[in-house]
């Protein structure tokens, strides 16, 4: 099954660095979207179907706390898994997001088998059935 990801982050570096560590995981992407912050990821989300969203905490605009509570808003997007990457580490701020329906949290500088592990899980996905297609399509992730 191929997932459509939406990344949303105001570094265009990092957006890039998140694609490409999802790329290397062996997931099956159908789509990749791209919001600089909840403003514009709200206005793919009006458009585009998406299996996960992850994105920062700090954005200009709308920043992620703002975003989390604008997609409660949203029944049809409400309960699309969202896992949070972010420099954030107060303690306060990562059980508010949390409290807004986060279902992951990673922290920057992060770790390729960390964004894997919160996808498979917040995805449903399984590590045998993601080995086994990886040898099938010869991942050497």
């Amino acid at each position: 099954m191929a997932f459509n990801v939406l990344i949303v982050d105001d570094s265009s570096s990092m957006r890039n660095i998140i694609k490409k560590t999802i790329e290397m995981s062996g997931f099956d992407v159908g789509q990749f979207f791209e919001g600089s912050n909840g403003r514009e990821a709200l206005a793919v989300l009006d458009k585009e179907w998406v299996d996960v969203i992850l994105t920062d905490i700090h954005m200009p605009e709308m920043d992620g706390i703002a975003f989390l509570k604008a997609l409660q808003d949203q029944a049809i997007v409400s309960t699309t898994p969202v896992v949070i990457v972010t420099t954030e580490g107060r303690e306060e701020r990562i059980e508010e997001v949390f409290g807004l329906g986060a279902k992951a949290c990673i922290q920057k500088p992060f770790r390729p088998e960390e964004i894997r592990k919160a996808l498979m899980n917040v995805l449903g996905v399984d590590e045998q059935s993601m080995e086994k297609r990886e040898v099938e399509e010869g991942c050497d992730f």
